[in-house]
């Protein structure tokens, strides 16, 4: 039943036009969220717990190993499947090697089961005859007692071990009744599984077709945006020419502005300084002037004073400023020509550059309007023709097929498995009655050696025993008189049960458990001469497809898809269905039919270029920078003031006292009042530091700015005029390469979406848990726990208990005599210990009733013997 729903589940899932794929054109797309398919719970649980019983199940398993060692005779089983198997030497011989345990315990019990009627018959004529026990008469033996008790002790550990076997028995035969019991619940569970299969399987289906939404919606998103995309994407492209060019445009157009403002500088600071140099130049002429008028007095012509006056008349020259900043040409013509060239925002005019090429964007965006409604159409078009393919598969007939064949399956177990619970219960009935013949037999000789241990009395004589110790001894022997009656009957059960469940065990469960029954399954022509693989040339009409058992059922134990599982893709290749090449070719044509044109946006125009000329000509390249740093960095004056007034002093000091000396010192005081008013003030007053500093910078600023400053605009116009060349004539190859990645983008988002389609199918699509799990309920629970292990057990005790019959039997028959009551006994004499009847009478050493006048209350008559 099993195998055959199995198989109609593969028949069904497995329909459908052999066809061959495509190979699907792979790109890296963003992140596409396709959520997860609804997977199928499946509640079967396939493994079972048998309890305790399992000890029992190990030993005799255990025992079959003994039995049969040998490895799995797979030559032999492909030879029985095939009906090839011939009554040769050769094969008889691997059989008989195979079987050879089994054979040889089935022959001992057989032996047994011919023997143990035949001697027990024997055993009944005998003692009918007075032989073989049959007679009442017990000898007395000095070691009576010891044998009494040694077989009593025999006996009941003989009887303790037959009561494990029938208990084994017992519970085996309960165990199989509780598990058919159960059943129905486990094939309820592997039927709900297998409806959970066939009815979760089209709402996946309608799963997988219902996310195409995710990447139509995506790529929607994307076509919505095909401004910030696409623009953006050719923008950051052309970024890399000509924003280098703008930023080479807003630097030129910042340093016309440090270069007036450095001009300003130049002119403000040369003024400050050149208005105080005048003053003290100026002011070192007046006491240079009066200085000299001092010396050409009368008194430096004396012969005393003439020497000293020439000297401060050669120092004269001494008294003058040494930085003469009204020798500097002044900057103002440059300053002009640089505030007409600023009359023109050269900024303004970048920042435009800069607008109308972040505009890029918006323009992809406003000249793709008409094409974007063609490629929506051609998505739209995409999810309608791949949700009628996949409509177009026979899968929901096939499926409403395997849900007809479900239901019968379970209309027949229905019906029928109440039938078998009833047949199960005869057996169950039909075992307990076999059990209870060995009870019956156990009860026997149980209450015999508790009757007669509790009447024996070892001081009454054998002819005087008590009634209860009689009992046991007649209760001894009925337990061996019905041992006699069954014990061949229960033989016959256990060699059929041991016949029949042990080879089960070693030709079916534990190949199965190893796997190694599916390689005989498995062999090539094993079931039809002409098809390779069974499998596929049942489900599939392709023989010639290595489709095995083994690979079935181990994907479908790993709960994988039926697409992989049954190997579809070689009957029912689904990438013909799901692709998305035959669609590439419109996408291609719509994408490359975009025209952008990029001709609007102009980075600079002539009047900035012009600008930028204008600032080259503006001549600050023609200052005297040399003789602006020399004047800097010279001192103020030509000698230190208050050196030359203390010199003067000095000098006149050597002069005779009088005018002169006087007027000298006059002019040194002088000389110190205009250093402490003219010269000190230069030198620290921030007025004139400040100046001096600002107009050192300035200068140094526009000699750096004016180097070569022709080629640097020129350089600056350049590339302006090369990256609007670029916009103007070579964006339209920017534009097809960014384009084309745009177009994979969009194309990669239903490539991955068809990839995740084809992998839910392959892996996650009908998974296929339940076939296994039903050839698993079939085999290994049903057929191998359930029914074998417990058949196994139950001949296992009951043929121990069957067996150990034969010991019992004779213990039985030997311990009856010290507990039956005799019909005649020894007399010994009180001197000797010989019996006194054997030597007169020779009479085997006992007598009967009416010898010696000794009376025997005991019976005589022959019905009280056996």
């Amino acid at each position: 039943m099993a195998w055959v729903l199995c198989f109609l589940l593969l028949l069904g899932l497995s329909g459908g036009p052999v066809s061959e794929g495509h190979s699907v054109h792979k790109t890296t797309v963003d992140t596409l969220d396709l959520g997860s398919l609804p997977a199928i719970n499946y509640e079967t649980n396939v493994h079972s717990e048998p309890g305790p019983i399992e000890i029992l199940f190990r030993i005799v398993k255990a025992f079959l190993f003994v039995v049969q060692p040998h490895p799995y005779p797979e030559d032999l089983i492909r030879k029985v499947i095939r009906l090839q198997f011939e009554d040769t030497k050769s094969d008889s011989q691997q059989a008989a090697y195979y079987e050879i345990g089994f054979i040889i315990l089935a022959g001992l019990g057989l032996l047994f089961i011919f023997l143990l009627p035949l001697v027990g018959l024997c055993f009944c004529m005998c003692r009918c005859c007075n032989n073989c026990g049959g007679e009442m008469h017990q000898r007395q033996k000095k070691n009576g007692e010891c044998r009494r008790g040694c077989f009593a002790a025999s006996l009941l550990v003989v009887s303790l071990i037959m009561s494990l076997g029938v208990l084994c028995a017992f519970v085996a035969n309960q165990h199989l009744t509780t598990q058919v019991r159960g059943a129905r619940r486990l094939l309820n569970s592997n039927f709900k599984d297998m409806r959970a299969l066939l009815t979760d399987t089209p709402r996946q289906i309608d799963y997988l077709l219902n996310q195409y939404d995710a990447p139509k919606n995506k790529a929607l998103l994307d076509l919505n945006n095909i401004g910030p995309l696409l623009g953006g994407r050719v923008r950051n492209q052309l970024g890399k020419r000509v924003l280098p060019a703008l930023d080479a445009v807003l630097t030129m157009a910042g340093a016309i502005r440090e270069t007036r403002e450095a001009l300003e500088n130049v002119s403000a600071s040369l003024e400050i300084l050149q208005e105080g140099t005048t003053s003290l130049s100026a002011n070192l002429t007046d006491a240079k002037e009066n200085l000299r008028n001092t010396l050409s007095d009368a008194s430096c012509s004396m012969a005393q004073a003439t020497s000293t006056c020439n000297a401060i008349r050669n120092s004269l020259n001494q008294l003058s400023i040494n930085a003469n900043f009204s020798r500097l040409l002044p900057v103002t013509s440059q300053l002009a020509k640089v505030n007409e060239v600023l009359k023109i925002d050269l900024t303004s005019l970048v920042q435009q550059g800069y607008a109308a090429f972040n505009d890029t964007p918006d323009l992809v965006q406003n000249q793709t309007k008409n094409i974007l409604s063609d490629v929506k159409s051609v998505l739209d078009s995409i999810g309608t023709n791949i949700t009628i393919l996949i409509k177009k598969l026979p899968i929901q007939k096939i499926l409403t097929d395997s849900v007809i064949y479900l239901t019968q399956t379970e209309t027949y177990v229905e019906e029928y498995f109440p039938l078998v619970e009833q047949y199960d219960f005869y057996r169950w009935l039909g075992c307990l009655i076999i059990c209870c013949l060995l009870v019956l037999i156990l009860v026997f000789y149980y209450l015999g050696l508790l009757c007669g241990a509790c009447g024996y009395s070892k001081h009454t004589t054998p002819t005087n025993r008590g009634c209860v110790s009689n009992t046991g001894g007649n209760f001894l022997m009925a337990g061996v008189g019905f041992s006699f009656l069954f014990s061949w009957a229960l033989m016959i059960v256990v060699v059929f049960t041991f016949v029949l469940g042990g080879n089960v065990e070693k030709l079916v469960c534990e190949p199965f458990k190893e796997r190694t029954i599916f390689q005989v399954l498995d062999t090539p022509y094993l079931f039809n001469d002409q098809w390779s693989s069974f499998l596929s040339g049942r489900l599939f009409q392709k023989p010639d497809v290595n489709l095995t058992f083994e690979q079935v059922y181990s994907d479908c134990k790993e709960n994988k898809g039926i697409y992989t599982s049954l190997q579809l893709d070689k009957f029912y290749n689904i990438s013909n269905f799901l692709t998305i090449s035959q669609y590439t070719e419109d996408l291609t044509i719509k994408f490359e039919s975009i025209k952008i044109n990029l001709s609007s946006i102009v980075l600079l125009d002539e009047v900035g270029k012009e600008n930028l000329m204008n600032f080259s000509y503006s001549g600050i390249d023609g200052i005297d920078f040399a003789a602006y740093l020399a004047e800097v960095n010279k001192s103020i004056t030509k000698v230190d003031l208050l050196s030359f007034a203390n010199d003067l002093e000095a000098r006149a000091e050597q002069l005779p006292k009088g005018a002169l000396e006087n007027a000298l010192k006059g002019h040194a005081s002088n000389i110190r009042m205009i250093h402490h008013q003219h010269v000190i003030p230069m030198e620290q007053e921030m007025k004139y530091v400040k100046a001096r500093s600002t107009l050192n910078q300035s200068i140094r600023l526009l000699q750096k700015t004016a180097t070569e400053l022709m080629v640097k605009v020129n350089q600056v116009i350049s590339i302006v005029n090369a990256a609007q060349f670029l916009i103007n004539n070579n964006a339209s190859s920017v534009i097809i390469e960014e384009t084309k990645k745009y177009m994979n983008v969009i194309i990669g988002y239903f490539e991955r979406y068809i990839q995740w389609v084809k992998d839910s199918v392959t892996m996650d699509v009908a998974t296929c848990k339940p076939l296994a799990n039903i050839v698993d309920t079939a085999v290994e629970v049903f057929l191998c726990s359930y029914i074998t292990n417990s058949v196994n057990t139950f001949w296992f005790g009951l043929g121990a208990a069957t067996v150990f019959l034969i010991p019992a039997i004779i213990f039985a028959v030997k311990l009856s005599k010290f507990y039956r009551r005799m019909d005649s006994e020894d007399v010994y004499d009180d001197v000797e210990t010989i019996p006194m009847k054997n030597m007169e009478n020779g009479n085997y050493g006992y007598h009967k009733d009416h010898l010696y006048g000794l009376h025997n209350p005991v019976m005589t008559s022959a019905t009280g013997r056996w």
